[in-house]
C-alpha cells in the first residue's frame, strides 16, 4: 500500500498515461465526494475525484466543526437521521482519534418545564448512541452553570443539563479523506472543472470533458460510472445531463461569527436554547477563539463563495447577548465566514416556509442516463452516504461485488503507536512526524510565522502542505489547511506575504505569480473581517 502523499504531477501524469477506463468517476471534492472516492478505492475499483477549486472549499471547510446526532432533530422527530449520525459520530472518534474530540456541551435551563423536555431528549439521544455513546448527560446546578460560563446571565437561570458530543476540524478531516484515498489506490485533483458529459449513442453516461483550470487542458476521461457529488452545485451537473431536469437543491446559508476566547472563557461549549428565529445557537470553544452560529438563511442562487449578510451577524449578536452580559460589537469580532447547505426539496415543498424546516436527510437519485447524484446530508454522516453511492454505482455498472471495508478504516493521520499526542501539531496526527522532519534537515523552516500569537504555525508546515497535500494557492494555506483566515482575517492578510514566498518558490513560480496571490487573497479576506470598509 502507498503513502497517501498529495502530489498533484504524480496525479496528472496518471491520467495522461491511464490506458483503460475508470470505474467511477467522482465530481466533486467536499466531504460526500471524498468519502466515496474513499469508499470506492479501498474496495478496489479504479477511483478517479475531480474538484472545480480546492477539496472542501465550499460548503465542507463552513461547519460549526460539530461531528454529532443532531438535537435539533431529535426535537424535529427525525429520529431515523439522530440515530445514524450517533452511530458515525463514533466510528468517526474511532477512525480519527487526532482530529475528532468528545467535548462537553451545556443547555442552561430558565424553566423547569424545559428541564424535563431537555432531559428526557438528551436521555433518548444518549440511548441511541448505544455503545458508541460519548459519555453520560447530567444536570448541573445553578451555580455550576454560574462557575462553567463567566458571563452568563443568571437571572431566572436554574440549572443545565451537561451532554456530550463530537468537535473537529473539518476541511482538516476532507485532506485526511484524500489521504486515505490515495492510500487506497484512489487518483484525485483539484482545480479540475468538470465542462461536460460524454454520452454513447444510447444516451447513457460514459465519461466526461474536464479542463485543468492551471494550464487551461481539456481532458475526455471515460468511466463506468459518474458520480455526482457537487453538493450546492448538484443541480448544475444533473442539467449538464438533462436540461429539463428540475430544481432540487434548496441552498440555506449558514453563518459563524469567530470571537476573542476573553467573550467566552470556558472550555465547554454552550448551546443557547432558543433564537428569535426558534433555532438552537452554538458557542464553541475552537482554536483558543470561540466559534458563535449559526443561521439558516434562504438564497436563490448557490454560489463557491457566500457572503455573510448584515442581518445574520446582527441576529448572531442579538442572540449571544440575550444570555451573556458581555456585548461584542461588529469590531470585535475576528473572522466572519458562510457556507451553504444543499438541502433537498421534499416533494410537499409548497408547504416548506422555511429552509430550518427542511430535513438534513440526503437523497440518491438515479437519471436514465445512468449518472448518479447524492445530494444533501450531512457532514456526520458522509461515510455512511458513501457506502450507499458505492453499492448503487456497484449495481449500475454491474461491477464485481466487493464489501465497503470504511467501517474500521483508520483514517490517514489516525494514531497508532506514535506518542506525541497532544503537541501543537496533534492535528497532523502522524504526519507531524514529516514536519519536524524537514525542521531537523532545516532548522529555518522551525521559524513561526506568526509571533506573540497562541495560534502556533510554522514555514515547515507550509512546505509540507505544497509538497504533500495539494495547496495551490494562499487560500488553500490559509483558510483551509491552516485554518487561520477563518479565525482571524487581518492576521490571515498581514503573513499573505510570507506565505507567497515560500509557496512560489516550491512551486517554482514567479514574482508575478506572487503579487497576484496577495491582491486576489486581501479582496477575498476583506469579506471574513470586520468592520469592513
Amino acid at each position: 500500500m502507498m503513502k497517501g502523499f498529495l502530489n498533484r504531477d504524480r496525479f496528472l501524469n496518471i491520467l495522461e498515461n491511464v490506458k483503460n477506463v475508470w470505474d467511477i468517476v467522482i465530481i466533486g471534492g467536499g466531504a460526500t465526494g471524498l468519502g466515496i472516492a474513499l469508499d470506492s478505492a479501498s474496495r478496489g475499483y479504479k477511483t478517479l475525484l475531480l474538484e472545480q477549486s480546492d477539496f472542501s472549499k465550499g460548503t465542507s471547510s463552513r461547519s460549526t466543526k460539530l461531528v454529532h446526532g443532531g438535537i435539533r432533530y431529535l426535537a424535529q422527530g427525525d429520529i431515523k437521521l439522530v440515530y445514524e449520525a450517533l452511530q458515525e459520530r463514533g466510528l468517526l472518534l474511532k477512525n480519527a482519534p487526532h482530529l475528532v474530540k468528545k467535548k462537553r456541551f451545556v443547555i442552561p435551563i430558565f424553566s423547569w418545564r424545559m428541564a424535563f423536555l431537555y432531559w428526557s431528549g438528551l436521555k433518548l439521544y444518549e440511548w441511541l448512541a448505544g455503545t458508541l455513546s460519548f459519555g453520560k448527560s447530567r444536570f448541573l446546578s445553578r451555580n455550576e452553570i454560574i462557575h462553567n460560563f463567566p458571563g452568563i446571565k443568571s437571572n431566572k437561570l436554574k440549572g443545565g443539563i451537561l451532554y456530550y458530543d463530537g468537535q473537529f476540524d473539518d476541511a482538516r478531516l476532507a485532506i485526511n479523506l484524500a489521504q486515505t484515498c490515495v492510500k487506497n489506490g484512489g487518483v484525485l485533483l483539484n482545480y479540475f472543472q468538470v465542462k461536460n458529459l460524454i454520452k454513447k449513442e444510447d444516451n447513457k453516461i460514459s465519461g466526461v470533458i474536464a479542463c485543468d483550470i492551471e494550464t487551461k487542458k481539456e481532458y475526455n476521461i471515460y468511466s463506468k460510472i459518474v458520480i455526482n457529488a457537487t453538493g450546492i452545485f448538484s443541480d448544475i451537473i444533473s442539467k449538464m445531463d438533462d436540461y429539463t431536469w428540475p430544481t432540487l437543491i434548496k441552498p440555506s446559508q449558514g453563518t459563524h461569527i469567530i470571537l476573542n476566547k476573553s467573550f467566552f472563557s470556558s472550555s465547554d461549549a454552550i448551546v443557547i436554547p432558543k433564537t428569535t428565529d426558534g433555532r438552537v445557537l452554538f458557542c464553541v470553544p475552537w482554536y483558543d477563539h470561540v466559534l458563535v452560529g449559526t443561521t439558516d438563511t434562504y438564497l436563490e442562487k448557490s454560489v463557491l463563495e457566500p457572503k455573510p449578510l448584515e442581518e445574520e451577524i446582527d441576529f448572531i449578536l442579538q442572540n449571544f447577548k440575550k444570555y451573556f452580559i458581555f456585548n461584542p460589537k461588529k469590531s470585535d469580532i475576528l473572522s466572519v465566514f458562510s457556507g451553504l447547505r444543499p438541502l433537498v426539496l421534499p416533494k410537499n415543498s409548497s408547504s416548506i416556509t422555511e429552509t430550518k424546516d427542511i430535513s438534513r436527510s440526503h437523497k440518491l437519485m438515479i437519471s436514465p442516463s445512468g449518472l448518479i447524484s447524492i445530494i444533501g446530508g450531512k457532514w456526520t454522516t458522509y461515510r455512511k452516504m458513501a457506502e450507499e453511492t458505492v453499492n448503487k454505482a456497484i449495481e449500475i455498472g454491474k461491477f464485481k461485488k466487493m464489501p465497503s471495508i470504511t467501517k474500521n478504516l483508520k483514517i490517514c493521520g489516525s494514531y497508532s503507536s506514535y506518542e506525541n499526542k497532544n503537541s501543537c501539531w496533534e492535528k497532523y496526527g502522524e504526519d507531524e512526524y514529516y514536519i519536524r522532519k524537514l525542521i531537523e534537515e532545516n532548522p529555518l523552516l522551525g521559524e513561526p510565522l506568526i509571533s506573540n500569537c497562541s495560534y502556533y504555525s510554522t514555514k515547515a508546515e507550509v512546505i509540507w502542505m505544497v509538497r504533500n497535500e495539494m495547496a495551490r494557492t494562499i487560500e488553500d494555506v490559509l483558510a483551509r489547511r491552516f485554518r487561520l483566515l477563518f479565525l482571524n482575517a487581518k492576521k490571515a492578510v498581514d503573513i499573505a506575504p510570507k506565505i507567497a514566498k515560500l509557496m512560489a518558490k516550491e512551486l517554482s513560480r514567479n514574482e508575478k505569480w506572487e503579487k497576484s496571490q496577495i491582491t486576489a487573497f486581501k479582496e477575498l479576506a476583506m469579506q471574513y473581517y470586520y468592520p469592513q470598509t
